[in-house]
């Protein structure tokens, strides 16, 4: 009986693992779902979508990580017009399929920065696969206001404040799948084969 103990090396070393792989997009799209309810009752409008996209792209391959997104910013929408009664009106809802664009965007940079930096520590992955979900995230959402304003919106203070936002919720979205990890009861019954 030979000990199956995952390798150590560098490589997908920013891949998170909490749960069996075929587990992982129902586990992504529940912890992402309730992340995204949290958040946009605290947030609102500034829910971390970059974080979100981090995640599911770091925890899915690119089209599952793109379904799950898509299903929190479906989350985020009916809670804002649902709960929080945003008006419904053209430019709302206009934004509200940017705010989804953006986010998709933000997956997909994500995914395109994990896959460059596979063989480059987690930490050094996740932030930049953060950054560059961010600026995906908020060029998308800045590329809009020519159209539908907003731009007052894109000072230095307030991009920088949902920067850090964005910080927080990648730390502890990565927290809550390496706890999830540590406690999977599969993981002892899968390091032996």
């Amino acid at each position: 009986m030979a000990l199956n103990i995952p390798s150590l090396s560098r490589r997908n070393s920013a891949r998170l693992h909490p749960v069996e792989p075929r587990f992982a997009p129902l586990f992504c799209f529940g912890l992402l779902t309730l992340s995204c309810a949290l958040a946009s009752f605290a947030f609102a409008c500034a829910t971390p979508f970059a974080a979100f996209a981090v995640v599911a792209a770091a925890t899915l391959p690119l089209q599952s990580a793109l379904v799950v997104t898509l299903g929190a910013w479906l989350v985020n929408q009916a809670i804002g017009f649902g709960f929080l009664h945003y008006p419904v009106d053209a430019s709302t809802i206009a934004w509200g399929f940017v705010i989804g664009a953006a986010a998709l965007a933000a997956t997909a940079v994500s995914a395109a920065v994990l896959r460059a930096t596979e063989r480059v520590g987690a930490v050094v992955a996740i932030a930049a696969a953060l950054i560059g979900a961010y600026a995906a995230y908020e060029i998308v959402l800045f590329a809009a206001t020519p159209f539908l304003g907003g731009a007052e919106a894109f000072t230095v203070a307030i991009v920088g404040w949902l920067g850090l936002v964005s910080v927080w919720w990648t730390i502890g979205l990565v927290a809550a799948c390496e706890i999830a990890r540590l406690f999977n009861p599969m993981r002892g019954r899968q390091a032996v084969s």
